[in-house]
């Protein structure tokens, strides 16, 4: 199976054009079975999401996860996550409370068939209110005692994210896509998830369409008996 992240900066690329449909050709090239998106909604007003979700369902058969308290929003906090309908029937989901003033959350999915919790985050620029976000989703993962992934921008400039015990893939330098510095997109692996192969993607439309480039991770989970 695989997961991809993906911080798409409302849609808005580095020619400062908001386009939607920019950002689903990117989504498309990815292949992913779960695509795990942070900053899908407008901040302001009603906070209305940028994604155009007919065409990633009529086109490329994804679904949106349920996780907007508003009506308008794509996600919570900006956090959203699409499902390939090929491979999952509809989750259950959850949003998560994260600490800090600044306001952020993150948001899970439970997908029954396959046994697998995803949890998808954009942690604080804080370096102190990011390590208690971080053990706050890492309780909430090793909580589910399901297999269970955490992918998102964790906004971590260092080498090492400090996840404890838990397995940290990091695929690559993700920011900025115009020259790739740091690598703060991530995926944290909980018992029950194995990693095959990451990288980060690297087309000429991804490249323009946001400031983060996606990252991906190919993976299986042990309770499948196919992957």
């Amino acid at each position: 199976m695989r997961i991809a992240s993906y911080n798409i900066r409302k849609a808005v690329g580095l020619d400062w054009r908001r386009d939607p449909h920019r950002i689903a050709d990117v989504i498309a090239e990815l292949d992913a079975d779960i695509v795990v998106l942070q900053e899908a909604d407008k901040r302001l007003g009603e906070r209305p999401g940028v994604l155009p979700l007919e065409r990633l369902q009529s086109e490329h058969g994804y679904q949106l996860a349920e996780v907007s308290p508003i009506g308008a929003s794509h996600g919570w906090h900006g956090n959203a996550m699409l499902y390939s309908t090929s491979v999952f029937g509809a989750p259950d989901t959850e949003r998560i409370a994260l600490p800090g003033r600044e306001p952020r959350g993150a948001i899970s999915a439970f997908f029954e068939n396959t046994d697998l919790c995803v949890v998808g985050a954009h942690l604080a620029l804080t370096p102190s209110i990011r390590r208690k976000q971080l053990h706050t989703l890492c309780a909430y993962a090793s909580h589910t005692e399901k297999p269970s992934i955490i992918a998102g921008d964790f906004n971590h400039w260092g080498p090492h994210l400090p996840a404890g015990p838990h397995r940290v893939v990091t695929p690559g330098l993700s920011f900025h896509s115009s020259r790739q510095i740091a690598a703060l997109d991530r995926f944290i692996l909980f018992p029950g998830v194995t990693e095959e192969t990451a990288h980060v993607h690297h087309s000429l439309n991804a490249r323009l369409a946001s400031d983060h480039l996606p990252v991906l991770m190919d993976f299986e989970v042990e309770s499948m008996s196919v992957c």
